[in-house]
């Protein structure tokens, strides 16, 4: 017998409580593929927290969160089937313009 009063945990809590990104794709019934998650999970991550962080889940019945959290990680995964880490520029090491560097072997005196 269960207590009238306990609830179920949300869609979002569900998905904070997950603790990689195959548990994520799992329990939002997403297919993946191991090396796309071996060179790109931090960045599909990111960018799906980012996605996450859009929907108001509190204004969502269960199924609608459900279904809008599978899309915004699906998009996710998708953004870097399509493109780099690097053209992306998620992470700040990628935004940052490289610095110019001259050896100092390059550099002659005035005579």
């Amino acid at each position: 017998m269960t207590d009238a009063t306990t609830t179920r945990p949300s869609v979002s809590e569900r998905l904070r409580a997950l603790s990689s990104a195959e548990e994520m794709f799992t329990y939002l019934l997403l297919p993946w593929r191991q090396e796309v998650l071996d060179v790109s999970r931090l960045h599909i991550m990111k960018r799906a927290g980012q996605y996450l962080a859009k929907i108001d889940f509190a204004a969502l019945d269960e199924d609608e969160g459900f279904l809008r959290a599978r899309a915004a990680m699906k998009q996710a995964y998708q953004d870097f089937l399509e493109s780099t880490p690097q053209q992306e520029k998620l992470f700040k090491v990628f935004a940052r313009p490289a610095r110019s560097f001259v050896p100092l072997a390059g550099i002659r005196t005035a005579d």
